[in-house]
């Protein structure tokens, strides 16, 4: 039967040898290290066998081209395809004293609600981040933004989104709510809601993909000794 050693070999001895075929052999430098467990080498290892590495000088290329490109574009002659034009439909300020105004705001709202009954309506919320820049070391949602009622930001969007599926006719208006995470607030964010019961919403968590950090010359970057930098 294999053991864990066994595992560990053929994890080294594969990683190895993509690294070292396409080039980025220098991640692997401090696996001799004795101070550092080898359950974190190995949580190292696993990480580097996840990356598509035959891809990254293709990925890299792309995005280098792709920034002299914007670097050298004339506004003037942006491909059709590439232009983002004003909007042309019937705009309306909620502030508006009008009744022809606010006709058409009731019947957008309308809209909207029954939008939502029919079930064509989701609310997708980024919340990757971290709250570093307020000094607060946990995912940004989780902030107390001062509110007497103490209320976090997850919290005031999840009981409006409730609140406007109480809107609709019936009532009940449901709206699937989805909520991108990110590998380094994944599991705080997950275990914020299930301690709320998901504010009682129907919510679907996913993390955003990532990919590992590199040089202008494509050469991966370590973060740690046992961890790759990874551009979030």
């Amino acid at each position: 039967h294999r053991t864990m050693t066994d595992d560990y070999d053929a994890l080294l001895a594969s990683v190895t040898s993509r690294c070292h075929a396409t080039g980025q052999s220098h991640i692997l430098a401090h696996l001799s290290d004795a101070s550092i467990p080898t359950s974190a080498k190995h949580s190292f290892l696993r990480s580097i066998d996840e990356i598509p590495l035959e891809k990254l000088s293709s990925f890299l290329s792309g995005a280098l081209a792709e920034e002299e490109k914007l670097k050298t574009m004339d506004p003037a002659n942006v491909p059709a395809e590439d232009k983002i034009e004003p909007f042309e439909g019937t705009s309306a300020s909620t502030t508006s004293s009008d009744a022809a105004t606010a006709q058409l705001l009731e019947r957008a709202h309308q809209i909207g609600l029954d939008a939502i009954e029919s079930g064509k309506v989701a609310a997708l919320l980024l919340a990757g981040g971290q709250g570093t820049r307020l000094g607060y070391d946990g995912p940004k949602g989780m902030y107390d933004i001062g509110l007497p009622s103490g209320r976090t930001l997850f919290r005031l969007i999840a009981e409006r989104l409730k609140k406007l599926g109480a809107l609709t006719r019936k009532g009940d208006g449901a709206i699937p709510f989805y909520v991108m995470t990110s590998p380094l607030n994944h599991e705080q964010t997950t275990s914020y809601f299930r301690q709320h019961d998901d504010f009682g919403l129907d919510v679907t968590f996913f993390p955003q993909g990532t990919l590992p950090a590199m040089t202008d010359d494509g050469k991966l970057i370590l973060e740690t000794p046992a961890s790759l930098a990874v551009a979030r």
